[in-house]
Formats: structure tokens, sequence, C-alpha cells
């Protein structure tokens, strides 16, 4: 019985991924349905305030009458309270369904075992802890917020086969490429699904960067600067306003429009700290931080980071900017044309 479960289960992940990037700050979650060994509906969640993985399962069954002899599979806790949607659970229960399987429990306090509660009291059968840790994985970002009061971080950066992230000496105000094309699309697929990206005011005044995703089809993230003292050149592309932008400053300038927000910070304590404290205050889950080498080092040196991801290019530089030190952890490594890519994982 396990291994079925664990099947269906696996299908709920997959289902979940495809709303990798617009659900925020809800999390990702697929649904399954069977009866008699075979699936009948399937869903999940795409994006906030739209129906959430069950409701979209429970709707794609045409013969509804098959619900009430069917098990249903979610890769996490059914919701029982009202947000923008009603409650999965008053869903099931009012269909009839007599068999719940649960990946994982939702650590949101609003929930956490409050909707197993509510199937039980029902009279459903619940099982729960099914491919758990994989379930766990799939909402590693959501997980981050509620249980560490801060967002997933991760951070990336490129380096030459010897060790620099750029040279000394730039001729134009922007990137030196070092990586691929193909690791260059990469970065933009995962800044459709993160929800933030974070520079420091050096990076802007050097690359004038967009920080959108131009080579991936998706949702631009908010663009986080750090900018003490209001540096940033009032032409910056950080600034034109069509992104969600936050700014942390020592003070607020007449810049701030409706797109482009300032949080005034005091530079003299912790300042990553209340960078994070307020990113998770905005209900931000997840941060990709694409800065220069000082503004890595600091997420570094505090020990404030989940993934690292660094491309190492084919070429050198012989001299320039050195990469951020990071002690050595367990990683993957992976192949892309003549980079090589490398995830670290931060378990401490």
């Amino acid at each position: 019985m396990v291994k079925i479960h664990e099947k269906y289960i696996k299908r709920c992940i997959e289902l979940a991924k495809n709303g990798l990037g617009t659900t925020y700050p809800n999390p990702l979650v697929g649904s399954v349905i069977v009866h008699e060994g075979k699936i009948i509906g399937e869903g999940w969640h795409q994006k906030a305030g739209e129906p959430h993985a069950e409701v979209n399962a429970v709707h794609s069954v045409k013969d509804k009458s098959l619900l009430k002899k069917a098990t249903i599979y979610v890769s996490l806790e059914p919701c029982s309270h009202f947000g923008k949607t009603p409650p999965c659970c008053d869903l099931i229960i009012k269909n009839k369904i007599p068999n719940v399987v649960i990946g994982t429990v939702d650590p949101n306090i609003k929930v956490a075992g409050s909707g197993i509660k509510k199937l039980l009291e029902a009279g459903i059968h619940v099982t729960v802890g099914i491919l758990e840790a994989e379930c766990n994985e799939l909402n590693k970002r959501f997980f981050t917020l509620h249980e560490k009061q801060r967002p997933y971080i991760i951070l990336k950066w490129a380096e030459s086969q010897d060790g620099f992230i750029a040279p000394i000496e730039k001729s134009e105000k922007k990137p030196v490429w070092i990586t691929n094309a193909y690791s260059r699309q990469l970065v933009h697929k995962w800044r459709t699904e993160e929800q933030a990206i974070l520079v420091g005011t050096q990076t802007v005044i050097d690359d004038n960067p967009k920080l959108n995703a131009r080579d991936w089809y998706g949702n631009n993230p908010i663009r986080v600067v750090v900018d003490q003292n209001n540096r940033i050149p009032k032409n910056s592309h950080i600034l034109d306003n069509q992104v969600k932008t936050i700014l942390f400053s020592g003070f607020k300038t007449s810049l701030e429009k409706e797109n482009s927000i300032f949080e005034i910070i005091d530079f003299k304590k912790n300042i990553i700290e209340q960078i994070v404290q307020s990113l998770y205050q905005n209900q931000i889950q997840s941060v990709i931080i694409e800065g220069g080498r000082q503004t890595l080092q600091t997420f570094i040196d505090a020990n404030l980071w989940d993934e690292t991801r660094i491309f190492v290019g084919n070429m050198q530089f012989k001299n320039g900017i050195k990469a951020p030190i990071l002690a050595k952890k367990q990683c993957e490594k992976h192949c892309i044309g003549t980079d090589e890519l490398i995830i670290f994982r931060n378990h401490d």
C-alpha cells in the first residue's frame, strides 16, 4: 500500500512544480484523485488567489459520483481556514471523499495540523507522511519562511577558472560575461522561480543591470537593492519603475514611487539581519543574491544562506576581483556546455 501511495504522491509533486514562481506567497501543491487504481482527476495550485490543487482536482473529475469511493492524494495538508479561497477540507468533506493521503503537514500556523484534525473529525481516513522529505523539499521556500521566519536564500555567482568574478577595469557599464549563453539562460529561468533578487550598490553602479527575466518566460522577481547613501544614478534600470523594487537605504528620497519603495534601516547595526527581517515581513519566500563580492561574502560570513550556485566559466582573468570564500561543503556538479555549475547546500 505504501508503494502505491508513493506513486501518487510523486505525481502530486510533479504537478505542483508547474506552479513554481507563480503561487507566491502560497505553497506549491499538487493533488491526484484515484478510484479503483485509476486516476480520475488531478490538479495543482496555479496562482495565489485562484483555486487550490484539491479544488482543481475535484473539478476535473467527470463522474462526481465516483468521489464517494475514491482516495484524494495531496502533497501538502489541505487548508482548513478561509483565505482568498474557501477551505479545501470543507470541499473534501462535502464531496464525501472517504480517504485522504497527505505528503507532509503544513507549517503555517493557520493550518499546522488543523486540516488533518478537521478531516478525522468528519470520519475520513487520513494517511500522513508519504514521501515527506520530498514534499518538504518541494516547498523548501515556504517551509523556511514559516519555520525560520526568513526567506530561502540562494547565493549565485560566476567565476573564472582562476577564481575571479570580474576584471579590475572595464570599458563599459555592463557585465563582463564569464559564462556561456546556456548558463545565462538558466539564470533567467531561476529568476522566474524565485520571488526576489538582491544586489548591492556597486553592482548597480558598475553593471546597470535590469535584474529581470529576459531569456525565459515567467514572472520578473521583486528587485532588492542595498544602497545606504542613495548613490545609484537616477537613470539606472533599477529605478525604471517597471518591476516592484525595494531599496534599503539610510534615508528616503524623492525617487520613491509606486513601484520603487524605500525601506529605511540602521546601517550601524546588523544590516543583513535587518534586510532579511524586512523581507520576511513582506512575506517574501525566496531571494537570489546576485550581488558583488562584498554582498555575497557578508551573507556567507553571517551563515545566512541555504544554497550557493557557482558557475565556473571557461576563461582566465589572471587578476581581478576575487570570488567569495565559501567553506567546502557537500556539493553537486553539472556540466553546462563549457561551464561547470557547482551547487552547495547549507545544512547548518
